[in-house]
């Protein structure tokens, strides 16, 4: 275990495995939804449960072992849906044709890493608000578990509000089990925040892994007494509500890859149309993966006295190397996960809680039920102490100068207000420039924060047509990039 350096890095074995296979519970969920999303594209289930598995798994033992970070990866949400909502469905283009894309962004993404572009952009990123991105993570990662809990649903007035705990036996019109099960998912998940704030409270080791395994079993009990009924409502508005009892009747087998494995299109390759596919990708995987490095390491205190991150050059490889690999495999742009905070909390420190994840993602091929059967209000109250633990990053901030706490105030709330970490990375990037630019604060601007700015300012104001200036923008940026580099 030498390799990992447990004892330089002040952890164990042991927290190393707890901390793997909490990452992993918090965020094993995407076995299961990212084959339902992109499957509605025509690509194989199965096979994309296998692909998804093996994804993770190769791009988190990268991570272990070319970073020695506690990071785990899988494929992207809200990338997979662009890929099947926008691409495939909205555009009309073949998926085999959308993983051509994801293919080369993927290589595009290796190539930036070789030579530091992407460490550079990290870099330039103002510390306050590297601060703001980890606090900002924690405020998304906790309405994400409010929403998987059911304790914050849609409302048409307000967009979002608390389901009404007392009113959980009422049934959605036409339908029978719904609203119940809302209910009963929401007060667990509650239950569930409670026993772990107190187990965290009390000094248990673990406690995290602890509340998810204590929701979940309380959830199973539920079920065994009537509580909780599997559900799968005849309007898709409403949720399902799947078995919490792992069921192995299908017996265990690996579904095959074949169908979509290696299973690329380049025939698009030198349109214009391809070519804003592969940066609307890139635009969005870069932005998402540096806040989250910059979140989750700085809720660990990663990160140096200049607040960049030790060895990002290998995280940034396994990232790119994992969207290169998981595209080959048939899957969407595989990413770094906010979840990963939750293995950090545990106290996972190296590379050996990514190979504790990764394993049990490579398990899980052989015993999908059960993993598959792990709700996600059992997962929420993981995600809502991360968020407060996360939170901690937003004392660092200095809030006394109105230049730094304005951008960093707006990178927080962007963040959970348009359900983004790119998009609040943008609000705090922009405004940070353009108030320092105002007020004669120049030496506070570096020659990459004003490209990043002028790269997000154009994706607002030209909208689906900002590919062409976002090109010239980058090679300007890239010729000032090596140009200023230092021998």
């Amino acid at each position: 275990m030498d390799f990992f350096k447990l004892k330089e890095h002040g952890t164990d074995v042991k927290t190393e495995v707890i901390a793997g296979i909490t990452s992993f519970m918090t965020m094993a969920y995407i076995l299961a939804i990212n084959p339902s999303i992109l499957s509605v594209t025509g690509m194989d289930a199965g096979a994309l449960f296998t692909a998804t598995a093996l994804a993770a798994a190769i791009g988190t033992l990268c991570m272990a072992f070319l970073a020695n970070y506690p990071f785990v990866l899988a494929p992207g949400m809200g990338l997979n849906a662009y890929f099947a909502f926008s691409i495939v469905l909205g555009m009309g283009i073949s998926w085999e044709v959308a993983l051509a894309a994801v293919f080369v962004e993927g290589v595009i993404f290796l190539i930036m890493s070789f030579f530091n572009v992407r460490e550079a952009i990290f870099k330039a990123i103002p510390i306050n608000l590297k601060h703001a991105v980890g606090a900002g993570i924690g405020v998304f990662i906790a309405f994400i578990g409010f929403q998987g809990a059911n304790i914050a649903i849609s409302d048409g007035a307000t967009i979002v509000t608390m389901f009404e705990l007392d009113k959980y036996n009422m049934l959605y019109p036409g339908e029978m089990y719904g609203a119940t099960n809302v209910g009963i998912s929401a007060i667990l998940a509650v239950i569930g925040v409670l026993i772990t704030g107190i187990m965290i409270a009390k000094g248990f080791k673990g406690a995290i892994l602890w509340g998810i395994l204590g929701t979940y079993g309380l959830g199973i009990i539920c079920e065994l007494t009537g509580l909780y009924i599997p559900y799968f409502p005849v309007d898709a508005n409403n949720p399902a509500f799947y078995p919490l009892i792992p069921d192995f009747s299908g017996g265990i087998s690996i579904p095959s890859l074949s169908p979509i494995l290696f299973k690329f299109d380049f025939s698009m390759i030198l349109t214009g149309e391809f070519f804003a596919i592969i940066f609307a990708f890139l635009f969005v995987d870069l932005f998402d993966t540096l806040g989250t490095l910059i979140g989750v390491s700085s809720k660990a205190n990663m990160l140096d006295e200049n607040g960049n991150l030790p060895n990002i050059k290998g995280a940034l490889l396994a990232d790119a190397i994992a969207t290169t690999a998981g595209a080959c495999l048939g899957t969407s742009t595989t990413t770094t996960y906010v979840e990963s905070a939750s293995g950090v909390t545990a106290g996972g420190r190296t590379g050996l809680t990514a190979v504790v994840a990764a394993i049990l993602f490579l398990l899980s091929l052989f015993f999908s039920p059960i993993f598959l059967a792990i709700p996600a209000f059992a997962t929420a109250p993981a995600l809502i102490v991360v968020g407060f633990y996360m939170m901690g990053s937003v004392t660092k901030i200095d809030f006394d100068d109105a230049a730094q706490g304005i951008p960093a105030f707006l990178t927080i709330a962007g963040m959970a207000f348009t359900y983004s970490i790119s998009e609040g990375i943008a609000f705090g990037v922009i405004s940070y420039v353009i108030i320092n630019l105002v007020i004669g604060k120049f030496d506070k601007l570096s020659y990459l924060i004003v490209v990043v700015a002028l790269l997000f300012a154009e994706k607002y104001i030209m909208g689906e047509h900002f590919v062409y200036a976002a090109v010239a923008t980058i090679v300007i940026g890239l010729i000032g990039f090596f140009a200023t580099r230092k021998k």
